[in-house]
């Protein structure tokens, strides 16, 4: 049984979003308290990106002939970011599984078989799941491989039965960027305390929809962008690529705010101001200075690199004239 939606008023979601950008910003590596102008700009730049995504969704929808976007509209706007994507099929995958499960649980079947090698039992559980109550238990619990439009398979209706050693090259690539981030994420925790990793696991819960779909749409304005109203998967993704954008944005501005830092050593900036600190502090004062958490300055100019940053396998092209290169559309954050 899905949890329902917590009963939260506009105002309160708004409010609600703060902490959760905070939470999403501490599991992207920032361990100082971000202010509320950071956070605000940053829900801003969120709200951009989702009606973004909703406009050209709708688009592609109407192109098909449809008034209602799919998860296939989705997926064709991220198609050039492969890690994203990877990790946005695993997401549906295990959304489907636990789902699965959940239905077997609620019809009295094999529930109490479900122990031992069951998928949902190990720290993958959190991410979603996917698979179809067919046959045993072991197929019950099985992912379900989501097929791109663009695949070859979805242009036929009957699919190879598939092999657990079946994976192509853009699959390799696809893991070897996810392997990448999990490597990052088991730097930041390495050296956490229990209390400090059972925080940062509950950061990771963190959701812009998650039991707010309702608040969601109206922050995000289907009505207003949509003509039908999307279903919970269309949601689901929106959620997740949220928690992308907000991630995405956060080590790009700590990047920034690094870059920042060394130049100011570099002129002595840094040192004039850390003595200056240290006369305010007085005499009992700490004099252990806590890092700064990055700033709106920090998220603007890590946005803007991300609007000019080269999309893999795909080219620009110049159409003459000196502004023949210049690009007006805003670009998704991958």
């Amino acid at each position: 049984m899905v949890p329902p939606d917590l009963e939260l008023t506009p105002e309160e979601y708004k409010k609600d979003l703060a902490d959760v950008i905070s939470q999403m910003m501490f599991v992207s590596g920032e361990t100082a308290e971000a202010s509320s102008e950071t956070t605000t700009i940053i829900e801003e730049i969120v709200h951009t990106q989702v009606v973004e995504m909703l406009k050209r969704s709708t688009a592609l929808a109407t192109r098909r002939g449809s008034r209602s976007i799919s998860t296939n509209d989705l997926f064709f706007l991220i198609r050039h970011d492969k890690a994203k994507l990877s990790r946005l099929v695993t997401f549906l995958s295990w959304k489907d599984v636990r789902k699965t499960a959940k239905d077997s649980d609620d019809k009295g079947g094999d529930a109490g078989d479900m122990g031992g090698d069951d998928p949902l039992g190990g720290a993958d559980a959190g991410a979603g799941g996917g698979g179809p109550v067919v046959g045993d238990t072991g197929k019950k619990n099985k992912r379900t491989k989501v097929i791109l439009p663009w695949d070859i398979s979805s242009y036929f209706t009957e699919q190879v039965p598939e092999r657990d050693d079946d994976e192509d090259e853009d699959e390799e690539e696809m893991n070897a960027a996810t392997i990448l981030r999990l490597k990052t994420a088991d730097e930041r925790t390495k050296n956490m305390t229990k209390e400090e990793y059972v925080h940062y696991s509950e950061c990771r819960q963190a959701s812009f929809t998650f039991r707010k779909a309702k608040r969601f749409r109206e922050w995000a304005g289907f009505h207003v962008y949509t003509d039908s109203k999307p279903n919970d998967d269309i949601v689901d993704i929106l959620g997740f690529l949220t928690f992308e954008i907000v991630q995405t944005l956060t080590e790009e501005a700590l990047q920034v705010k690094a870059e920042e830092e060394m130049t100011k050593n570099r002129s002595g900036e840094a040192n004039a101001a850390s003595k200056k600190r240290k006369r305010e502090t007085g005499l009992f004062g700490d004099q252990e200075e806590g890092r700064t958490p990055v700033g709106p300055k920090h998220n603007q100019e890590a946005f803007r690199r991300l609007q000019i940053k080269p999309i893999p396998g795909r080219n620009r092209v110049w159409m003459g004239g000196p502004r023949g290169l210049q690009r007006k559309e805003l670009r998704l954050v991958s």
